[in-house]
């Protein structure tokens, strides 16, 4: 990894902390309307979606926390990172275990939502924005070699997965009535918030090469 300059240090954690501060704000709405959208339609995974988004959130805060302590005091607390760190791969479990227990439920129960237009439009909004918005993130963690910026990247990643999973399940749903591809999909995130998380917990976490 090439090494940085004190200003461009300075000036990439600026930046990942401009991210944070947008992805409370954008996650914080869209945590509202999904969880409100979810209620009305009885759709568990929407629900779930709407948590984690407030769960990306709480991420973001403390990561922005963190960024600010580092420009006020000049480099990084290591320790207290690390807590962090630990905090972020606990939500990625935290998020699996939603997942895995409402698809669950929604097979025994053989759950019948209703259709959620709004719930649709919102999750379109998200595949466009959370992409984005992971690759910026992935970006600043690796010219940094920030773990938990790079983690924080990786709860975005798994936002992207549970945006597109939930949209097909609400599209496939309004289309064919067939509500068992959202838990099942559910499912597959599931396996992949695990991995994240215990990588995330043993500060191992890379992301993918960024292209340019």
């Amino acid at each position: 990894m090439t090494t940085l300059t004190t200003t461009e240090t300075e000036r990439l954690t600026r930046r990942g902390l401009r991210l944070a501060q947008f992805t409370v704000a954008y996650n914080v709405v869209e945590g509202v309307f999904a969880i409100t959208a979810g209620i009305a339609a009885g759709f568990v995974s929407l629900i779930g979606f709407g948590l984690d988004s407030g769960i990306e959130s709480a991420t973001a805060i403390l990561v922005g926390l963190r960024l600010a302590a580092r420009l006020r005091h000049g480099e990084a607390d290591e320790a207290k990172e690390r807590r962090t760190l630990k905090f972020v791969s606990i939500t990625f479990f935290v998020l699996a275990a939603y997942v895995v227990v409402a698809g669950i439920r929604d097979l025994i129960v053989g759950a019948q939502p209703d259709a959620s237009p709004v719930g649709i439009g919102l999750l379109v909004a998200s595949v466009i924005v959370m992409p984005i918005l992971a690759v910026m993130k992935r970006r600043v963690g690796t010219a940094l070699g920030d773990s938990l910026i790079l983690a924080d990247a990786a709860e975005t990643k798994i936002c992207v997965l549970l945006s597109v999973s939930t949209l097909l399940g609400l599209v496939f749903y309004a289309l064919t009535g067939a509500a068992w591809i959202d838990p099942v999909a559910g499912f597959i995130i599931a396996v992949f918030a695990i991995n994240e998380g215990r990588e995330a917990w043993h500060g191992e976490l890379v992301e993918d090469q960024v292209d340019d």
